[in-house]
Parts: structure tokens; C-alpha cells; sequence
């Protein structure tokens, strides 16, 4: 069960960042965030790379998206918080790897876990997703958020466009019954994504676990139950 970080975490909360550094006001504040985090504290402590994997499984916990995985396929994944809950729930190792995980950014290595630094745009991805797992996955997660450019409205469309995609490819991989959950932001999903997985998962809903930031305007939308490809309206295309 996940609880919410309480009591002693090995440091002390409440740290500020000394003044006579160069940093802007706005970088000492998020610095000092982090370091009071009790969810960042906590998963140094628990050995996670983030705190991330606090809202995978407080998600999981109220939804059971993760029981009966076999195979996960994770996108954006870096830091690789997901990535660790994903091979521990599937008992993926290196011998018999059941979670693919892909970023951009560098990731240092998972027992279980094969990771692809490329792109999720690039249009080699998909395919060397579907490749590297040799199987189709229950669970498609994605974590991606595009790199903020300060421009509220361009960072919500940015991030919308790869919740988006993501939700083509889970429709195009997904074994029937499967799940997916992407990030998204408030303001919703878009309507015609939220049509099209409406149309090929038997429930969707948006979510905002309790340890992401009260402050921060992302969410999640979870569509359980995949309808499989061979129903009328089944589409990645809408």
C-alpha cells in the first residue's frame, strides 16, 4: 500500500538555498522543493529514481492497472522510476525481458528492462517498441512531457500532441483488456482524443494522484480495459 511520506526521511525538511548563489529566484525555489520534498525523500530512501513512482502506484493502487501484466512497454521513461515498477510487477529480468522502456534522454541501466534512447516521434520508434518486447504488451504507460518553452498554452498543445500519439500506439500494440496511462495536463484531454479512447477502452477518466504537486497542472488519463482491433469504430486513426 502507498502512504503518503511521513516522519523522519534522514533529512532535515524545510532547507533553504543560501542567497549569495548565483542562481535566479525561480531556480532557488524549485531547488528548495526538492530538497523539502517528502516523496523525493522517500524514494532515495526506498532506492526509486524518482518520485514519480509514487503516482504510478497510488494510481495503480486505486485502479489495478498493473496486476496482471506480463509485458509493459513505458514512454519517457528517464529517469526510470516507472521502469522499476513496471520489472518488478512483471518479474522481468535480463534473461527474460518483459518491460521496454524508451527517452530521449540518456537512462542508466535496469535489471529487466530494455531500454531505446530515440525518440517516441521518431517514426522508427513503434516498431522498434513492438521489436524489442516480441510480444504485445497489457499496459502502455507514458509519463512524456514536451520541454516547457514558458508558453502555457504551446507546453499544454506540445504535451497533448505526444498523450496523443501515445494513445495510437497503445491502440495499435495493446492485448485486449489492456491499459493505458498517459500525462496530460488540466484543461483536459482533447476532445477527439477522449472520443477516440472512449471508443476503444470500456472506461476512461482523468486522475490526479495525491503526490503530484497541488501547484503542478498535470493530471493523467487512465483508459482501462482495451476493446481490441477487431471491434467496429477500433481505430487508431479515428
Amino acid at each position: 500500500m502507498t502512504r503518503p511520506p511521513s516522519g523522519p526521511t534522514g533529512r532535515k525538511l524545510g532547507q533553504k538555498v543560501k542567497r549569495k548563489s548565483k542562481l535566479k529566484a525561480s531556480s532557488r525555489r524549485w531547488i528548495e522543493r526538492h530538497l523539502n520534498d517528502p516523496y523525493v525523500q522517500q524514494a532515495k530512501q526506498e532506492g526509486y529514481r524518482s518520485r514519480a513512482v509514487y503516482k504510478l502506484l497510488e494510481i495503480d493502487e486505486k485502479h489495478k492497472i498493473l496486476d496482471k501484466a506480463k509485458r509493459i512497454i513505458d514512454l519517457g521513461a528517464a529517469p526510470g522510476g516507472w521502469s522499476q515498477i513496471s520489472a518488478q510487477v512483471t518479474d522481468s529480468t535480463d534473461d527474460d525481458p518483459k518491460v521496454v522502456a524508451i527517452d530521449f534522454l540518456e537512462m542508466d541501466g535496469l535489471a529487466g528492462v530494455k531500454f531505446l534512447q530515440m525518440d517516441f516521434l521518431d517514426d522508427a520508434a513503434p516498431q522498434a517498441l513492438k521489436d524489442a518486447l516480441g510480444g504485445a504488451p497489457d499496459v502502455v504507460l507514458s509519463d512524456m512531457a514536451a520541454p516547457t518553452t514558458g508558453h502555457q498554452r504551446t507546453d499544454h498543445l506540445r504535451t497533448m500532441h505526444l498523450c496523443e500519439v501515445a494513445a495510437h500506439f497503445a491502440i495499435e500494440t495493446l492485448t485486449p483488456g489492456g491499459h493505458f496511462l498517459a500525462k496530460t495536463f488540466q484543461g483536459g484531454t482533447e476532445n477527439d482524443l477522449l472520443t477516440l479512447l472512449k471508443k476503444n477502452f470500456k472506461s476512461v477518466i482523468h486522475i490526479k494522484p495525491p503526490s503530484s504537486r497541488a501547484e503542478s497542472v498535470e493530471m493523467f488519463v487512465l483508459a482501462k480495459g482495451f476493446k481490441g482491433r477487431n471491434q467496429p469504430n477500433s481505430t487508431a486513426h479515428g
